[in-house]
């Protein structure tokens, strides 16, 4: 089977998980967040679980894990603290998590924003892996980086990855 036939064959209908890493916001003004819960939704998604966590290790794998075993969604979308700064820890407390890398992800995203934003797109890193049975995505925070990521790459796959996971 192809991966077309795959596509045709995942799921239309996903639960989704979207966790805000940020210092910053609150969850009524998580920008980012709100957009990709209204996409998910356009898409014909369920949103099960959308929150913000601090940046922090501990905190982050927590909220995560807490959210996967309680909502079970099969996307969990991660946006912000991938930056390079000390404070920027979402990577380093998800990778650990991760049974499986999907390691194209970091090089697509970083083409995708090379097109976008120029060589500024070293200054951020994107990762994605399979945690219990969720595929987990890490991007960066910035509205138009999460636009221009979750229409190219994560919306178009993610039925083709649910379907891959629950095998």
């Amino acid at each position: 089977m192809g991966t077309h036939d795959h596509k045709k064959a995942a799921p239309r209908r996903l639960d989704i998980g979207i966790l805000t890493v940020s210092t910053t916001r609150s969850l009524a003004d998580d920008k980012s967040g709100h957009w990709m819960a209204g996409r998910a939704k356009k898409e014909g998604h369920t949103v099960v679980f959308h929150d913000v966590v601090t940046d922090s290790v501990p905190a982050i794998q927590k909220v995560l894990c807490d959210a996967i075993n309680t909502h079970r969604p099969q996307i969990m979308i991660l946006t912000g603290g991938t930056g390079i700064t000390p404070r920027d820890v979402t990577i380093e407390a998800v990778r650990p998590l991760f049974k499986k890398e999907l390691t194209a992800f970091g090089p697509v995203v970083a083409q995708l924003s090379l097109e976008d934003i120029d060589s500024a797109a070293i200054l951020s890193r994107s990762v994605a892996g399979i945690a219990a049975k969720t595929v987990v995505f890490c991007i960066p925070g910035s509205l138009a980086a999460c636009k221009l990521i979750c229409k190219a790459v994560i919306f178009p796959e993610a039925g083709h990855l649910a379907k891959h996971v629950s095998e």
